[in-house]
């Protein structure tokens, strides 16, 4: 399959066309909707912007110019295209956004047309794909696995071969989850590094961001630089420092994979060392993940005006018990994720990268993580044991 650099090319010589390669992907959002990747499709939208795109003269092309392009439902928003955030309630009263969030009009000034939304979870919280309501959603690779969580719906797309690129978020691992379980690239922006307009409700504290799932590195680094909202000022030596850290659990192919990578990088040129992350700084990450995600989660749906018997089990008790947390709680919070950021940025003094797997172990099977129980430790456990140390990066 061509990475999105390489389709954006042959579009660009003449080799193929916009109208073509977005017919393409209509065609394939229908033969291959047994993966659940794609809950909603604007036909009308994709021929139309398709069209315009073939239009355009090309020096005024940029670098993804005629691609079709997904937005998850959840995160930032793309004008015409109802986001229902996994939620059946929600998509029973559809709301389309007449603008595009800040994000997504960056995306789309680097020649992408979004024409439809990917599958995620309710609400997010889960780093499998299991829509309230719809199909689960299925790894291309092997069907019986999950594509990952909670942009799982974009990482199937991509892979199966739907879109070369699409729209993904992360706030606790749910861009790199889905690229491991995958096999593609996804990269979770720092802290400020992409636009967060016009509504900022997504940041989760400062957890949260936004990008893409691609085939390639070259396609991630494109669309980072495309839309990076500040410059990064970091620059590698002419010998990186890489230190290559393995949590606990973490499976035997995970650490060959690993290993094999810090190979690939020592071959490169890199200073490779093997480091041992600070126990209390990874668990600290954890344990504040699952109170601000929780805690956005029941602001969030009583500004929605949701009541639990419009949420599947485990949604409403992690909102249930959010709302017990003291208030006091979350100011010490605030503070703490400060404290951790600088702390998180102490290791980098005698480093430039860090080298860890994403997940523990393979994808497991679909339904892995259940959202019809009411167990919130036991479900933020199997998170946590699945991919450990995700919630450092965030």
């Amino acid at each position: 399959m061509h990475d999105a650099t390489a389709l954006a090319a042959a579009i660009q010589d003449g080799h193929t066309t916009a109208v073509d390669v977005m017919e393409a992907s209509l065609s394939a959002c229908d033969a291959l909707a047994e993966y659940g990747a794609v809950v909603h499709v604007n036909q009308e939208m994709a021929r139309a912007g398709a069209a315009a795109a073939d239009a355009v003269p090309q020096d005024r092309r940029g670098p993804f110019h005629g691609l079709p392009f997904l937005v998850k439902d959840l995160g930032g928003f793309a004008k015409g295209l109802s986001a229902t955030a996994g939620c059946a309630a929600l998509r029973r009263r559809p709301d389309e956004p007449e603008t595009d969030s800040d994000l997504i009009r960056a995306l789309r000034d680097t020649g992408v047309i979004p024409f439809g939304v990917t599958a995620t979870p309710a609400f997010g919280m889960s780093l499998s794909c299991e829509p309230d309501g719809l199909p689960p959603t299925t790894n291309p690779w092997q069907s019986d696995l999950t594509a990952g969580g909670s942009s799982g719906g974009a990482a199937a797309a991509v892979a199966a071969g739907i879109v070369a690129i699409a729209h993904a978020t992360d706030a606790a691992g749910s861009i790199r989850v889905p690229a491991a379980c995958c096999g593609l690239t996804g990269l979770k922006p720092s802290r400020g590094a992409i636009p967060g307009g016009p509504t900022y409700g997504n940041n989760l504290m400062g957890l949260a961001s936004e990008l893409v799932l691609a085939r390639s590195v070259r396609d991630v680094e494109i669309s980072f630089r495309a839309v990076q909202s500040r410059h990064l000022t970091r620059n590698l030596p002419d010998t990186p420092r890489v230190g290559v850290a393995m949590p606990e659990p973490c499976g035997e192919d995970q650490q060959n994979a690993v290993w094999g990578m810090a190979d690939a990088l020592r071959d490169a040129g890199c200073e490779i060392s093997e480091v041992t992350l600070p126990a209390a700084l990874c668990a600290d990450a954890q344990r504040l993940a699952w109170m601000i995600l929780p805690i956005s989660l029941a602001e969030w749906l009583g500004a929605l005006d949701l009541t639990n018997d419009q949420l599947q089990p485990l949604v409403a008790a992690m909102s249930e018990r959010a709302r017990t947390t003291p208030v006091t709680e979350l100011f010490a919070a605030t503070r703490d994720v400060a404290r951790l950021s600088f702390e998180a940025n102490e290791v980098f003094k005698d480093l430039d990268a860090i080298l860890m797997p994403v997940l523990s172990g393979p994808p497991p099977s679909v339904g892995a993580f259940d959202l019809t129980g009411t167990d919130v430790d036991a479900h933020l456990a199997g998170l946590a044991a699945f991919a450990p140390n995700a919630t450092l990066a965030n």
